[in-house]
């Protein structure tokens, strides 16, 4: 049995969505194939920021950028990892990319005009302005498609409804306190629960739910043809050029021909055991937070046509400390702390009692810190302790704070609870003296809102992250009234870096340096453009959406593969 097209695309994240819309927007026949039963990857489970400088819908909202700064501030970032072509290729296209999506497609963004970059002690360091995020979008204009979305994670979202970072989470926050809030919070609610009872499901998509609705309705308006239960067993060449692939569909192997080549787009390798086996630091200690789908499908089938992964990066994944929550149907699943580090009332600790890290800093850089303070030989875990008053205000973990229960999360054990430190510590395992001697010295600098240690609160983005009720700094205030909480967090990721080494093109490279003809890569099957570093939120996606974009149209418009990219 066979299918024709023009393009094949396999995965439906971020990056093989972008690929297939580009692509049909310039009048290729596309197929889209992916092998799960519903659409969008660990795109759908995603905060949804898009990292890219210069990008047209922050212009118009008054930030001024430039490539040149941004390409300063990557520069000093990533260091030995910079790679010139494939950066410069990266910050002349995104903002085409945003441009194209947001003026001929169902996407379209919102600014991310007060988002901060990690590190703006470095030079080019953007203060705000170099991400969006895609639109909240109805659910109900799917229609049938919304079958096929896949839904939010229990972890990281409320009874399903997902809670976009900015207003919409402040107001979370802060319903009790704020009568504007309050109101905001009810009227979400309300429909959601209406919508759970008409549809079984949230309708109001924000975040990466919103980002893949969007790319679904483009995908669809464009023509692309959408299969899903049909995983890619290998890909089909001919006179050395990749010409499409074989797809099992309804337990038959069928071979769809592809004139234009085929976008690898299959979301990395986190669940696949031997390689993180071979990459993953302290790999016995991670839990990642990706799609199970993420098996190195995309990896393996490129290798088998000479293609190589790229290993030396800083970083072989994208890091985010998560913390194990065990349901009472017996699952256990991490949750992603982002939002609980960086407020102030919160300081991470070691098994010595002791910080090891700027708990306010990326997420990326905890889990690094983390790693390089854990001795070989012992557990990289760390605890992360906070006041009882704390939990109530911020949240921490997936104890949601006032008015939801605390007292759930402490009878299963996943928060620690004592009036003392000490005690506190002998429940969890560490060093009494040692913790006890960590909040003294933290209290008595906090009282004037300083972290001599580390400088909570000395950047934009750290400040981003506190409170700015909480002065002179948003970021520190003690930890000096029980009762005391505890929560243990440990290694996790978002995702893998270590994908297939590509050109400025998206072309997926063989052993001997050139391109593949007919072969593409984009998202985590392509080797991060930032070579394992994290130098802002939103730098998955960032590339996966421009590289997905460059891919599309490079096939597009290179059909015989022998012109210049």
């Amino acid at each position: 049995m066979t299918r024709d097209c023009d393009l094949l695309v396999i995965g439906s994240g971020a990056a093989g969505l972008a690929a297939a819309v580009v692509a049909a927007h310039h009048g290729l026949r596309v197929i889209l194939a992916e092998k799960a039963p519903v659409l969008g990857g660990t795109t759908a489970w995603s905060g949804g920021w898009i990292w890219a400088p210069g990008n047209p819908v922050c212009a118009r909202h008054g930030t001024q950028d430039s490539a040149e700064a941004a390409a300063t501030y990557l520069r000093a970032a990533l260091g030995p990892q910079y790679d010139d072509a494939r950066v410069q290729a990266f910050l002349a296209e995104a903002p085409r990319m945003v441009d194209f999506f947001d003026r001929h497609t169902r996407l379209q963004f919102d600014p991310g005009s007060q988002i901060p970059d990690t590190y703006g002690h470095l030079p080019g360091a953007g203060r705000g302005g170099r991400s969006v995020i895609a639109r909240p979008c109805d659910g109900r204009q799917l229609g049938p498609l919304i079958r096929l979305l896949r839904k939010p994670l229990r972890e990281t979202s409320f009874l399903g409804l997902t809670i976009q970072a900015g207003a919409d989470l402040r107001a979370f926050l802060t319903m009790t306190r704020s009568p504007r809030a309050f109101l905001h919070v009810t009227r979400r609610m309300i429909r959601h629960f209406r919508d759970l009872a008409l549809h079984g499901r949230a309708m109001q998509l924000r975040n990466g739910s919103a980002l893949v609705a969007r790319l679904m309705l483009s995908a669809q308006a464009a023509g692309v043809t959408l299969l899903t239960e049909a995983p890619a067993l290998r890909l089909i060449a001919q006179n050395g050029r990749v010409t499409g692939a074989v797809l099992r569909m309804d337990g038959d192997e069928v071979a769809v021909q592809a004139a234009r080549g085929v976008v690898l787009a299959t979301g990395g390798f986190a669940h696949d055991a031997t390689r993180r086996a071979a990459l993953f630091p302290r790999n016995d200690h991670h839990a990642t937070l990706a799609a199970e789908g993420a098996t190195g499908d995309g990896l393996a089938l490129a290798e088998a046509l000479g293609a190589r992964q790229a290993t030396a990066l800083a970083s072989p994944g994208a890091w985010c400390p998560v913390s194990l929550v065990r349901w009472p149907d017996g699952r256990v699943a991490p949750f992603p702390h982002i939002i609980d580090r960086g407020k102030p009332g919160l300081i991470a600790v070691r098994a010595d009692g002791r910080r090891f890290c700027n708990e306010g800093l990326g997420y990326h850089d905890f889990v690094q810190a983390l790693l390089a303070a854990t001795p070989p030989g012992q557990v990289p875990e760390a605890w992360l302790i906070a006041t009882r008053a704390f939990q109530r205000r911020y949240g921490l973990g997936i104890a949601r704070p006032f008015p939801l229960p605390l007292r759930p999360w402490l009878r299963n054990g996943y928060l620690q609870q004592a009036a003392t430190p000490e005690a506190l510590a002998r429940a969890c395992g560490m060093d009494a003296e040692g913790l006890r001697q960590t909040l003294d010295h933290w209290n008595h600098h906090a009282a004037q809102g300083a972290d001599p240690d580390f400088g909570r609160g000395t950047t934009p983005y750290m400040r981003l992250q506190g409170d700015p009720a909480q002065q002179p700094n948003p970021c520190v205030a003690p930890i000096d009234r029980g009762p005391y909480l505890a929560l243990r967090v440990i290694p996790g990721s978002f995702g893998t870096f270590a994908g297939l080494e590509t050109d400025a093109a998206a072309r997926v490279l063989g052993a001997d340096g050139q391109p593949l003809p007919g072969l593409y890569a984009a998202g985590c099957d392509m080797a991060h453009v930032f070579g394992g570093h994290y130098p802002a939120g939103g730098i998955n996606l960032g590339p996966a959406l421009t590289f997905g974009f460059v891919a599309g149209r490079h096939a597009a418009t290179h059909p015989t593969e022998q012109e210049p990219a």
